[in-house]
């Protein structure tokens, strides 16, 4: 367990952080700029999660997912490979299995869709179309990180189902797909 005694080190005043192994980077670094991404979608999730009653499945499936984060996290501070050979935390394909699991049941209750759905209906719903999208741009960020250092490509997997993940449950949460907002093409033209 990690323990936190001091939460500032004045390390980052200059502009450098450090990756999980140790080497430091600048704080605009592209494997930073995925990493808070990462972040914020965590972030995300945690306000959405804020409207849901503890112990309800979707408040489960999104603390899973909370701490799946954190360790994609860990996964992507740590270059790879690891000079020293050791044992670091990495995503593992049954992560990204639990989330495509939990896809497959969720949408096996919705109604097929018609439209393609607006972000909206109830707020946590909203707040995970929210969550979504910025899990599409710290799969893009991870994406081009991915042409410039090596990466665990099960991380690449794991954003790229998060985010149908999201979209699934958002549209469960928003009355099993009734309170979608869905777009209706060229409504407001005229």
């Amino acid at each position: 367990m990690i323990a936190l005694t001091r939460i500032y080190t004045k390390g980052g005043d200059g502009g450098q952080t450090s990756l999980g192994d140790g080497s430091r980077v600048s704080k605009d670094d592209l494997r930073i700029e995925a990493i808070g991404s990462v972040d914020e979608v965590n972030a995300v999730i945690g306000v959405a999660r804020a409207d849901l009653p503890a112990g309800d499945p979707a408040d489960l499936m999104l603390a899973r997912i909370q701490n799946d984060l954190f360790d994609l996290g860990a996964d992507l501070c740590r270059p790879l490979p690891d000079p020293e050979g050791r044992s670091v935390l990495r995503l593992l394909p049954g992560q990204v299995q639990r989330l495509e699991a939990e896809i497959d049941a969720m949408n096996a209750e919705l109604e097929p869709l018609t439209s393609f759905v607006l972000p909206g209906g109830r707020r946590s719903a909203a707040h995970l179309h929210h969550a979504r999208t910025v899990t599409r741009r710290a799969e893009r960020l991870a994406v081009a990180l991915g042409r410039q250092a090596s990466l665990n490509p099960v991380l690449l997997h794991y954003l790229n189902r998060l985010s149908d993940h999201l979209f699934v449950l958002a549209r469960t949460l928003n009355e099993g797909g009734r309170a979608d907002v869905l777009w209706v093409p060229g409504a407001h033209r005229g």
